[in-house]
């Protein structure tokens, strides 16, 4: 799970209902695979869904892929059996869609529990309406007392619910999408912009890639595996970055340096603070060349 964990640059949704996407997505340069039980499956479908994802999943043929089930809500005919499904399919997490309170965190730890799965797995939570924005703090905390591992915009469903239209430049969207980033900074977990729409415009995806990274936003679910190697490349550390941030940690492993918390590197002050960042950035650049090394063996 480290690898994974320190990419998630693209997260791809594929449809469970679809037999022959989850056959290709073993081949995807995709640093996550979602398979979705909610949106993508119309409700005749959904226990077809549910038993073909589950099988994907317990086949583990996707490689480094980190692998994630994304289930119906808990309030819905479908959620808790997708869970208790998922649970012992044991994929690398499960998502839940529109969670608005740490309540439902709460509840879906009691249902892992009731059904033997491990404490550990990782959650992630969908962060998509208005609600769960004001909540999101409450829902981050969370991550003290279960594995809970990364936050999901869900842009569509909250222009919905905010019965607006997304502007090029997101500026309807930015408390929403600054808070949840925030968030899930401030107790580790991995915050995942929302989708691009758009399967043709490359250059509006990599305006919003570029946006979300400025927010903080550590990659961005997908759509369709056209927009991978954009996602990919911008959500990678530069090459200019992983030199720099190894002059700094080479620089405070040096003697002289030892024991000190403010040093000069390359004519710049640098802080602790930045050795730490440094480190992760090389951790989330080595993950992304294991990555890429092992697909294209």
């Amino acid at each position: 799970m480290t690898q994974q964990k320190s990419a998630r640059r693209s997260c791809l949704y594929m449809p469970g209902s679809n037999e022959r996407a989850l056959e290709k997505a073993k081949g995807l340069a995709a640093d996550t695979l979602i398979f979705d039980l909610e949106d993508a499956v119309r409700p005749d479908a959904k226990e077809t869904a549910r038993q073909l994802v589950c099988d994907a999943v317990r086949s583990r043929a996707y490689g480094s892929r980190e692998v994630i089930v994304r289930i119906n809500g808990l309030d819905t005919p479908w959620g808790e059996d997708d869970l208790a499904a998922a649970i012992a399919a044991e994929p690398d997490g499960v998502l839940l869609p529109k969670v608005e309170t740490a309540a439902t965190l709460k509840r879906v730890a009691e249902l892992v529990a009731q059904n033997g799965g491990n404490s550990e797995m990782p959650i992630w939570a969908m962060i998509e309406t208005p609600k769960g924005i004001l909540n999101v703090g409450d829902i981050a905390k969370q991550a003290e007392h279960m594995a809970l591992s990364a936050f999901v915009v869900g842009t569509n469903d909250l222009a919905k619910e905010m019965r607006v239209t997304a502007q090029p430049d997101r500026s309807n969207f930015l408390f929403a999408l600054s808070s949840i980033a925030t968030a899930a900074l401030a107790y580790g977990i991995t915050p995942i912009d929302g989708v691009y729409n758009s399967i043709t415009d490359t250059e509006g995806l990599a305006a919003e890639c570029e946006h979300g990274i400025q927010l903080g936003f550590k990659g961005k679910t997908l759509i369709h595996p056209s927009q991978l190697e954009t996602a990919n490349t911008l959500f990678a550390p530069s090459d200019e970055e992983v030199a720099e941030a190894q002059a700094i940690v080479d620089a405070f492993e040096l003697p002289e340096n030892a024991g000190r918390g403010v040093i000069t590197v390359d004519g710049k002050m640098v802080e602790i603070l930045h050795l730490e960042s440094a480190r992760e950035l090389l951790a989330r650049a080595n993950a992304i060349s294991s990555l890429t090394s092992e697909r294209s063996e």
